[in-house]
């Protein structure tokens, strides 16, 4: 006897999602018809509130082929009431962002509410008051199937979720998705953690580090939404091709207004037009290139060797030099900034003047000691004594003269690193001169020591371990009055000033005191790839836990010698695209034209890093070099010898092959032609 319609649950679930997503319609709808035309003082007035209802009308997109809830809670008890016997429950399901009826009731809870939480965290263990928590299965926008856990039940067996297993192995195509729906109890935690402290993830390739980053952002303006709109949130990404692989993220859940950048984003004062080799970058990239820049810029400060004499009418009023040099050498002991001290240099000799004033009868108001400040006499002592500043002639000069630069380097740059700071051929200006990244964030340095970056609420810092303790220094100075998410992995770490320890990092972001979270549960990679991937570690990072995957798919999982080359690169991908989801093709920087080239003749299109995989076009041509971050259902990984032979020293080429290895969520073919890294054979 078959069920009812109106008594199977699916067809229930499916009228609530039918009947969510016209609530939906209905609430943008009614942001879209508000009328402003009588509500606004001025222009300026509407052009904001027109600006704020479009923001709105855009985070109330319903996305058609994102599901509007994902899973469904019922309570033992109404959340917030006490727990008496017999109670009676509610019912809750838990999406991507909130959705009310008519009357102001909700159809479905934002996730990052608080009675969304045990979604993440119940468990038989710990049922957090839930009887019930059900998850949906989706195919595009249609809701298929669904899973119960009944938590409250003891004779239930708590088993694996078949639906949660399925979203996480689910292939992509396009850009990061988010992870809402799967998001681990773990993971839920530091999502979750305060805006007030700042937090350290070290998380091995695939326990979606950068997405709890992402999803941290996403909660943090749910919950402090009208502190961190005052003061602004920060997204910072390894390269473009990254950013580009995360920007819809955010978008998805709802948030609009968050910065994306790169460190050189936040670093471009000058036009970057040059590069360094690997070990002056090294030394321009040490936090002792701080104290070099502070000894630099004060030493422009000298002390008054004259009287200044201030006349106002017939009167004539002295400042002796000794008091001048006193101001300087307070204003010099307080350790503000630069600008800071020089404008409050007049001020204060403005001061001295006024107290002159009063003793001669005079009664000078505020007024006057602005127009003492402003005197030609004073302005003409501060100038020679406290001069003006530009940052980048000050890096200019220390890069381009090396007595100026032995001067203030001495006994912190050793003479051989202060040889390779120093430009062969000298600049003539600051905008012909060919400066490199690291030089871009000296300059930085030396602007913040002149004058206070405006600092942030919140950044998020991924692949962090690449950065230069410099780099640390910059991305730090934009939240020293706000908190932190750093995010990375030790073992990825490819540069030649890699972060050695995470609280060596801290300490030069400023956030010694914040918490480093592991996360070791690998929820994306496959076991057999990172096991295989794991054999590095010891080489790259010994000490480290390997990643252990969750996963009951061991994934697919191939080592290939090949005897045609290229050809048989071409077939490998050929054979993976023939299987359901994005394909990478990764390779040594080097090798990557003679790839595009083979891939072109034999008909194949693809695309290269930071471009988005279509249905039409799923493969992706990847430079080693630009594989970070980013993640393909399936990877060919060419010639890994080539890859490590790419780097400037074996245990970073050895780092740069571990994150190759790593890009793939449900196979990896490994193709080469030579003999493999000892490591691997």
């Amino acid at each position: 006897m078959s069920t009812p319609v109106h008594d199977d649950p699916l067809s229930k679930e499916r009228s609530h999602l039918a009947a969510s997503r016209s609530a939906l319609r209905t609430m943008r709808e009614d942001v879209e018809s508000l009328d402003i035309t009588d509500v606004t003082a001025n222009w300026v007035n509407a052009a904001v509130l027109e600006s704020q209802i479009e923001q709105r009308v855009k985070a109330l997109a319903d996305l058609s082929e994102t599901p509007l809830f994902f899973g469904r809670l019922d309570y033992l008890h109404a959340p917030g009431a006490e727990q008496a016997e017999g109670g009676e429950g509610e019912r809750f399901y838990v999406g991507r962002r909130h959705v009310h009826d008519a009357d102001g009731d909700p159809m479905v809870i934002d996730w990052r509410a608080p009675v969304s939480q045990p979604f993440y965290r119940a468990s038989k263990k710990d049922p957090l008051d839930i009887s019930l928590r059900r998850r949906f299965g989706y195919t595009g926008g249609d809701l298929t199937a669904y899973e119960d856990e009944h938590l409250s039940d003891p004779a239930e067996a708590a088993v694996t979720s078949k639906l949660l297993q399925q979203e996480i192995e689910r292939p992509r195509v396009g850009p990061m998705r988010d992870i809402v729906a799967t998001i681990q109890p773990e993971q839920d935690e530091i999502v979750r953690a305060g805006l007030s402290g700042s937090v350290c993830v070290q998380g091995g390739p695939g326990t979606g580090k950068t997405a709890v980053g992402l999803h941290r952002v996403a909660y943090l303006l749910y919950a402090h939404r009208e502190r961190l709109a005052r003061t602004g949130t920060l997204v910072i990404g390894p390269n473009k091709s990254f950013l580009h692989y995360i920007e819809q993220v955010l978008p998805a859940l709802g948030e609009l207004t968050v910065r994306q950048a790169t460190v050189d984003d936040l670093v471009a004062h000058v036009e970057v037009r040059g590069a360094d080799e690997a070990a002056t970058a090294v030394i321009k990239g040490d936090a002792r290139m701080a104290e070099v820049l502070r000894r630099a810029l004060y030493s422009h400060v000298t002390l008054p060797t004259e009287e200044v004499v201030v006349v106002r009418g017939s009167r004539r009023w002295r400042v002796a030099a000794y008091e001048v040099e006193e101001i300087v050498r307070e204003l010099l002991a307080r350790d503000i900034r630069y600008g800071a001290a020089r404008e409050a240099l007049p001020q204060r000799i403005a001061h001295a003047v006024l107290v002159r004033m009063e003793r001669a009868g005079e009664a000078p108001d505020d007024r006057v000691q602005n127009a003492v400040a402003r005197d030609a006499a004073v302005k003409a002592l501060v100038k020679t004594v406290w001069p003006q500043v530009d940052p980048a002639k000050l890096v200019l000069r220390l890069l381009s003269d090396a007595d100026f630069l032995a001067e203030h380097a001495e006994g912190v740059l050793t003479e051989d690193e202060r040889k390779a700071l120093l430009w062969a051929r000298p600049a003539r200006s600051v905008k012909s001169a060919r400066w490199s990244p690291a030089d871009a964030v000296l300059i930085d340095e030396a602007m913040d020591l002149i004058e206070r970056t405006h600092s942030l609420g919140h950044v998020v810092l991924d692949e962090a371990q690449d950065l230069s303790p410099m780099q640390y220094r910059a991305v730090g100075r934009r939240c020293t009055t706000g908190s932190a998410t750093v995010l990375g992995d030790l073992a990825q770490g490819t540069t030649p000033w890699a972060t050695r320890s995470w609280e060596e990092a801290l300490g030069h972001l400023g956030k010694g005191e914040a918490v480093v979270e592991e996360l070791t549960a690998g929820f994306r990679v496959p076991t057999d790839v990172i096991a295989y991937a794991s054999r590095l570690l010891p080489d790259i990072a010994p000490g480290l836990t390997p990643v252990a995957s969750i996963r009951e798919n061991p994934g697919f999982f191939d080592v290939r010698e090949t005897a045609e080359g290229a050809a048989d690169v071409v077939a490998a991908c050929r054979e993976l695209l023939e299987r359901e989801g994005s394909v990478g093709l990764i390779a040594a920087d080097a090798r990557v034209p003679e790839l595009a080239d083979a891939l072109g003749a034999a008909g194949i299109g693809f695309i290269g890093p930071g471009e988005e995989t279509t249905h039409a076009t799923r493969l992706t041509l990847v430079p080693a070099s630009l594989a970070k971050g980013l993640e393909y259902d399936y990877v060919v990984l060419d010639e890994p010898r080539a890859v490590v032979d790419g780097e400037p020293d074996e245990r970073t080429g050895l780092r740069r092959l571990y994150v190759a290895l790593t890009r793939a969520v449900s196979g990896l073919i490994v193709t080469h032609g030579v003999g493999l890294p000892p490591q691997l054979a």
